[in-house]
């Protein structure tokens, strides 16, 4: 059931992304309630690639920020550092149509010294489309001068 680009399901509202590219690709909206973190969008015209589905660019880039958004409100160990992409891998199973909404849900693997490990699923109008994981590096706090 597809809906227009300002229709987002109950419970979700804006994420406040600072800078370019997300904020220029988005809006992304997310739901959190408890241990519960889920990150979605619904896809515009700008999304969709000649065919009229989502481009897969822009499911990467949803991915890539599904896994260290989650991580931040899923794990007290990392809490809000800056967490860069060491590798990225997606399986894209099944076409995500113009109007879907897209939703993703996360789940923190393993939190080392250095470095997060997640997984993800993602579904457009509740069918499963892309299964996600990654490898992030944890950096600084958000708005520490230190590299």
């Amino acid at each position: 059931m597809s809906g227009s680009a300002n229709d987002i399901p109950p419970g979700f509202t804006p994420v406040p992304v600072g800078g370019g590219f997300i904020a220029a690709n988005g809006p992304l909206s997310a739901f959190h309630e408890g241990a519960v973190f889920k990150l979605g969008f619904r896809v515009e015209p700008r999304h969709c690639n000649p065919m009229g589905i989502c481009h897969g660019g822009m499911l990467a880039s949803f991915c890539d920020m599904l896994l260290p958004l989650s991580v931040h409100r899923k794990s007290a160990a990392v809490g809000l550092r800056f967490l860069p992409t060491i590798s990225l891998q997606l399986d894209y199973m099944a076409p995500v149509p113009l109007g879907a909404w897209v939703e993703g849900e996360c789940d923190v693997l393993t939190v080392t010294r250095a470095m997060v490990f997640a997984q993800g699923l993602v579904r457009a109008d509740g069918v499963l489309a892309v299964r996600c994981s990654g490898v992030m590096k944890i950096g600084p706090k958000f708005g520490d001068d230190a590299g």
